[in-house]
């Protein structure tokens, strides 16, 4: 899965770059390649000394971070998911995808927060988008959860249950706060998961049901 290691790759240098800067630094480049969507609705720049165009933030702020847990936590679903969309696209359309998840994420964000003042910043939409791709393409691969409650224990469960769980929990967490409670921009990641869903069951259906040629093997992962 090239695309999917280079998407891993570059990510992570960009936020050992903007870590690097220091403590400073780092904040000035969330806050001027962050996207902020009060800036994209009214058309305004609420850091001035640190310019940037709204259109270019759609962007950038897909491949930055908040900190370590938020890169190793996106990375890792990426890992696990995006080589299988990869194999089934093939690294071009997939780049392409990935871009357009990201950018729907961002769309759905704004369209609930048009007034936020918080730099958005994660791949973490991008990704969703290919997590909902995946429930479409391999429903039934078998995923190892780890479960932390009253106990600790690995289960293994279908992909369909796994993300269908997960979506759940996001779409629960967007309307019972915030789209951005806790610092976790929830509707971002409805707004990824349910592109990359649509578009998946579309471009199956555009194929009358066949299984594609490509993304038939599926990768499991023993922890």
């Amino acid at each position: 899965p090239v695309l999917t290691v280079l998407l891993i790759v570059v990510n992570t240098l960009i936020f050992l770059y903007s870590v690097f800067q220091g403590a400073r630094g780092f904040q000035f480049i969330t806050y001027q390649y962050g996207f902020i969507p009060v800036e994209l609705v009214h058309a305004v720049e609420i850091t001035p000394e640190l310019p940037a165009s709204p259109y270019l933030t759609i962007f950038t702020s897909m491949f930055m971070h908040g900190g370590w847990m938020h890169l190793i936590g996106n990375m890792l679903f990426l890992w696990i998911y995006g080589n299988n969309v990869e194999d089934y696209f093939g690294p071009i359309k997939f780049i392409f995808f990935y871009i357009l998840s990201g950018l729907a994420a961002v769309g759905l964000y704004t369209l609930f927060g048009p007034n936020s003042q918080i730099p958005l910043v994660g791949a973490s939409g991008a990704i969703a988008g290919v997590m909902g791709a995946y429930m479409v393409l391999h429903p039934r691969a078998r995923i190892t959860v780890l479960i932390i409650f009253f106990f600790i224990q690995f289960v293994v469960l279908p992909a369909k249950v796994v993300l269908g769980m997960w979506f759940a929990i996001q779409l629960f967490m967007s309307f019972a706060g915030s789209s951005t409670g806790g610092g976790v921009a929830w509707m971002a990641h409805v707004g990824g998961f349910a592109f990359g869903y649509l578009i998946m069951r579309l471009l199956r259906r555009g194929r009358g049901g066949v299984p594609p040629t490509r993304g038939q093997r599926v990768y499991r992962m023993n922890w």
